[in-house]
């Protein structure tokens, strides 16, 4: 995925969110089940999961081509990346 089509993506997933968040207030206001709305607070949390994981993707790609096309491979900045990742999967 290109830079700008990975942000597109991030910023449509985004926006979905926040009409979701939107949604579940409406429900909250209108009394809705606690199942009905901790559904819908699941589906957020996987939105919110997925847009992470986009974002993760295309920073390791675009620090690690970076340093393959004519950085020095530089283990800190290697160790940077991973580090980045690890604090995001816990």
């Amino acid at each position: 995925m290109s830079k700008e089509a990975a942000k597109k993506d991030i910023l449509n997933r985004l926006k979905t969110i926040k009409g979701h968040i939107a949604g579940i207030e409406k429900m909250v206001e209108e009394d809705k089940s606690c199942d009905e709305i901790l559904l819908q607070v699941a589906a957020i949390k996987a939105s919110i999961h997925k847009v992470g994981l986009v974002i993760m993707e295309e920073h390791a790609k675009e620090c690690l081509i970076n340093i393959a096309d004519g950085e020095c491979l530089d283990r800190e900045k290697v160790e940077k990346v991973i580090d980045t990742i690890v604090k995001f999967a816990k």
